[in-house]
């Protein structure tokens, strides 16, 4: 089939829609991120009892884990939210900078205290979240 075969189908079966975020809502949802740095951080937490080869692949999935997190929050932050929301929370755009700073801060550090902050800064980005859910 031809390239303009399809699009010619396509433009018959497609239809335009209007969605609040790329997707209808409910595909969003800032846990996925939180549930990737609380893998991070009880990582952090166990490695100071570990030894040898499992220090380096704990590292090693701890910083997977943490990539996840910044994946997870910019997904929310380029793909859900909106200006309106902006205008709203106008500390929304630090606050993501700040999150996704923190997981890569924890890509560095082998501190819970780091992948604590991680945790407090997401759980800010989900109230936020919760309250343009309306």
């Amino acid at each position: 089939m031809s390239t303009q075969f399809i699009n010619q189908l396509a433009k018959f079966f497609i239809k335009d829609v209007q969605a609040h975020c790329d997707l209808p809502c409910g595909v969003y949802d800032p846990a996925q991120a939180r549930i990737e740095a609380e893998s991070v951080k009880n990582i952090m937490e166990k490695y100071s009892g570990l030894s040898g080869e499992d220090k380096t692949r704990a590292v090693f999935i701890k910083e997977q884990r943490a990539e996840l997190v910044k994946h997870h929050l910019w997904v929310l932050w380029t793909d859900y939210f909106k200006t309106e929301h902006l205008e709203k929370f106008p500390n929304l755009h630090d606050l993501f900078w700040r999150a996704t700073k923190a997981a890569g801060q924890t890509k560095k550090s082998v501190d819970p205290t780091d992948g604590q902050k991680l945790l407090d800064l997401i759980a800010e980005i989900s109230d936020i979240f919760a309250q343009t859910k309306t």
